[in-house]
């Protein structure tokens, strides 16, 4: 593979060197830019709140979820580039925000510690994709809704509910953040892997499959729905954003579905 000069643009374009200065000093922002991740940390806390009812601490557990995701975006984009100093500002003030949300939750209920150790081994995973910049890689991806999914049991945790009350729909939470990790990535960076989209329908079909053996019927209504988006939509040259918006359809159907 031939590798583009630094001073040139990917098309073989001289880059002026008043663009490089601007392009190396430019501003990591603060706002992770895959906005997907936040319904996929939402998706399980509402769906195991809808098993153990609102509670007041569940307001600072997820002030510290969404906290804690940008500080682990930055803590791996650190990781990623060796370059702490850029996304300084944004390590601490993201860092703040998750240790004073976190702060009560703890305090109020020591037992949601118990998930720290599965917790670290999943970000130690992304930090390890991170490191060797496959950050996009399928595995790491997994490890993060992992993440995601051991929320829904805090949830359960911080309510003071048995952990097992909130398994089934945290399952079915699971279940549709797999397919929807396999599904997007037939979408854009796959689009044209064949072994991604037959990973994908088998996915999904075994999925509605699943869903009609032992969910409620609305459940296997959506995971249906989700199978047809799979098997139609990948070829067609949709947006990131009009993927991103399907998916928050998807989204919002699996968590009506789980609604009692």
């Amino acid at each position: 593979m031939t590798t583009v000069p630094a001073h040139r643009s990917a098309d073989g374009r001289p880059v002026p060197p008043s663009a490089r200065t601007r392009a190396g000093r430019r501003s990591p922002g603060w706002v992770p830019p895959q906005h997907g991740a936040w319904a996929m940390l939402l998706l399980p806390v509402l769906a195991a709140v809808t098993v153990t009812g609102p509670r007041p601490l569940h307001v600072p557990l997820l002030g510290a979820a969404l906290a804690a995701y940008p500080l682990s975006y930055f803590l791996l984009q650190a990781v990623k580039t060796r370059r702490l100093r850029r996304v300084r500002p944004q390590l601490t003030a993201y860092g703040v925000a998750a240790v004073l949300c976190a702060v009560p939750v703890l305090a109020a209920r020591p037992a949601v510690l118990a998930y720290a150790p599965l917790y670290g081994v999943l970000a130690a995973v992304n930090a390890g994709y991170a490191r060797r910049r496959r950050d996009r890689a399928l595995v790491n991806d997994l490890a993060f809704v992992g993440q995601c999914g051991l929320l829904g049991f805090a949830v359960a945790t911080v309510a003071e509910v048995p952990p097992a009350r909130v398994a089934a729909v945290t399952v079915v939470a699971l279940g549709y953040l797999v397919g929807t990790v396999l599904y997007v990535k037939t979408m854009i960076r796959e689009r044209d892997s064949a072994a991604y989209r037959w990973a994908s329908w088998a996915y999904h079909a075994v999925a509605v499959l699943a869903a009609a053996l032992w969910a409620p019927a609305p459940v296997a209504v959506v995971f249906a729905v989700l199978l047809a988006r799979a098997a139609l939509l990948p070829g067609h040259r949709l947006t990131p954003k009009r993927v991103g918006l399907v998916e928050t359809a998807c989204t919002l159907l699996v968590l009506a579905a789980l609604v009692r």
